[in-house]
């Protein structure tokens, strides 16, 4: 990436961006320019930017009015951003979850977490692509695709995975296409995409950040997360979006429980690590991660208690033997075993249903309105939209899941109250026992592989935070890096944000920064494209 009027903008903090408009050596209006610029010349290849807002270079101009006229709305002002294609934006881009479906249609406001960076002046680049319906339409499908915005490519190889649904969010500030991104996650869909990326990705607390304006999945799940290149970057922009919002009620439960002046204040350096208590759930979740991989995190473990850490090994999770599926990731593991009042995907399906129609009814201009609306309209569009298994590459299993759901009627009987129940009461618990190391001296949080995605679903159900680092790359074919997730319990997100810059600031001074992309296998465009 060339250089933006002599500053070196690639892998640049928000810091120094900052720094360098208070010195007069750039404008907002330059940077918006040179990121548009990056976009163009790298998106044919990742397909991470669905589309560029047009308004951009005018949003650009006035901020740099008001910064020359004295007024400095905060540290994002004029910090270039891109938001997920599930995220509202009252503008002249489209809100489509990938799909063509949703093209046209008008929705009533910005999102709520649009509102508040638009306030903080944070300028709004554009729409990131994503797993079409954030991966709700099939358990089979190629992680990354949409019908509208294609196939998002990691820059570190381009074909595999580059982790979902929040996968051109992380391509994106992968690329150096923006500063910070904003993801959504039910399951795992900012931080295994930030993983995959060599980016840290905060996923909060249910109801922490607002969900109205987001197209959703399930109210008792999701959650708007932050993907960036550095904690204290993800900490600035986690502090331009969280609040409580009159439109999401689960939002009212973080009063009295967030910090008044913010997240980004509890960035801390390697120092602090002495302090520090950290529990590896070894049988819960390390044993069934990669062997090799186990290996490099555990010397970045070892560079911990060097730095004088503690960490308590064989800290588990209660009950782990129902909440971690031991095969794979599959959040309907327990329905499948008898046990629908036992699964997560009990709860998912029955409030896609009712929960997306909700967003639907919203919208103007737009004839879906239902789950059933959406079966038929993909049905309608077999080859663009895939609506039965095999005919599109990127839509293997058609749209399964959709069908599921709408075979629910969005009733929620006695099987779905037991399952949320179940779900929420042992998952909370499975996780509370660890960090309360069954009884022995408190944790300060939980050291995870976030390849290990089971781990991510454990604190989905339980609506827990996570905060993802990048721990190094791969030696395999691929290339792609890899992450170490710190785990912890509701509203932890100050202590989990504390410890992950530490040990980020650990990792530098003794292995060095993030790995940057390689841009492997850029000529090659295969799809589906495999989770390796």
């Amino acid at each position: 990436m060339p250089p933006c009027h002599d500053f070196i903008l690639e892998e640049a903090s928000i810091e120094q961006l900052q720094a360098a408009y208070n010195e007069a050596r750039l404008t907002t209006t330059q940077v918006v320019a040179c990121f548009l610029e990056r976009i163009q010349q790298t998106n044919g290849w990742l397909s991470s930017i669905q589309e560029t807002n047009p308004d951009a270079l005018l949003d650009a101009a006035r901020l740099d009015k008001e910064r020359s006229s004295g007024r400095i709305r905060g540290p994002l002002h004029g910090i270039p951003y891109v938001v997920k294609d599930n995220i509202a934006t009252k503008d002249k881009m489209e809100t489509t979850a990938g799909s063509w479906m949703l093209m046209g249609s008008r929705v009533p406001r910005d999102a709520f977490v649009v509102s508040r960076l638009r306030e903080a002046g944070a300028v709004l680049l554009g729409k990131a692509a994503l797993t079409e319906w954030a991966h709700m339409r099939s358990s089979n499908l190629s992680e990354g695709y949409s019908a509208r915005g294609g196939q998002v490519r990691s820059p570190y190889n381009f074909t595999v995975s580059p982790g979902g649904s929040s996968s051109g969010s992380a391509a994106a500030v992968a690329a150096n296409q923006c500063m910070f991104s904003l993801g959504t996650e039910t399951d795992g869909s900012v931080v295994i995409p930030a993983e995959r990326n060599a980016l840290v990705g905060i996923k909060p607390t249910v109801g922490l950040t607002s969900r109205s304006g987001v197209i959703p999945e399930t109210r008792h799940m999701d959650t708007v997360g932050v993907l960036g290149r550095n904690v204290k970057d993800a900490a600035l922009a986690l502090d331009g979006i969280y609040g409580i919002d009159s439109r999401d009620r689960f939002t009212s439960q973080q009063r009295g429980k967030t910090p008044r002046k913010g997240f980004a204040q509890f960035i801390a350096n390697k120092s602090v690590l002495k302090d520090a208590r950290f529990g590896i759930p070894w049988e819960s979740f390390w044993v069934r991660n990669s062997p090799e991989q186990n290996l490099e995190l555990l010397e970045i473990v070892q560079l911990l208690v060097q730095e004088g850490a503690t960490v308590v090994n064989g800290t588990e999770l209660e009950g782990q033997e129902i909440l971690v599926h031991p095969h794979g990731w599959d959040w309907d593991w327990r329905g499948k075993l008898g046990f629908p009042n036992e699964s997560q995907y009990t709860v998912v399906k029955v409030d896609f249903y009712n929960d997306g129609k909700s967003y639907l009814s919203e919208l103007s201009n737009s004839p879906i309105k239902s789950v059933e609306d959406i079966i038929r309209y993909n049905l309608d569009s077999l080859g663009s939209e895939g609506g039965i298994p095999g005919v599109n590459a990127g839509f293997l299993g058609g749209q399964e899941r959709f069908h599921e759901s709408a075979a629910t009627n969005g009733i929620e009987d006695d099987i779905y109250q037991s399952a949320l129940s179940f779900t929420q009461s042992t998952s909370r618990r499975g996780i509370d026992s660890a960090l309360g190391n069954n009884g022995g001296e408190p944790l300060d949080a939980l050291l995870v592989p976030t390849d290990f995605q089971q781990a991510a679903s454990v604190a989905a159900q339980a609506g827990y935070p996570l905060v993802t680092i990048p721990a190094g790359v791969n030696k395999t074919r691929t290339g792609m890096p890899y992450g170490l997730m710190l785990m912890g319990t509701a509203w932890s997100e100050a202590t989990l944000i504390k410890w992950a810059s530490a040990i980020e600031d650990a990792i530098i001074t003794n292995r060095g920064g993030r790995a940057l992309p390689e841009w492997r296998d850029s000529q090659r465009r295969v799809l589906p494209i495999v989770y390796e």
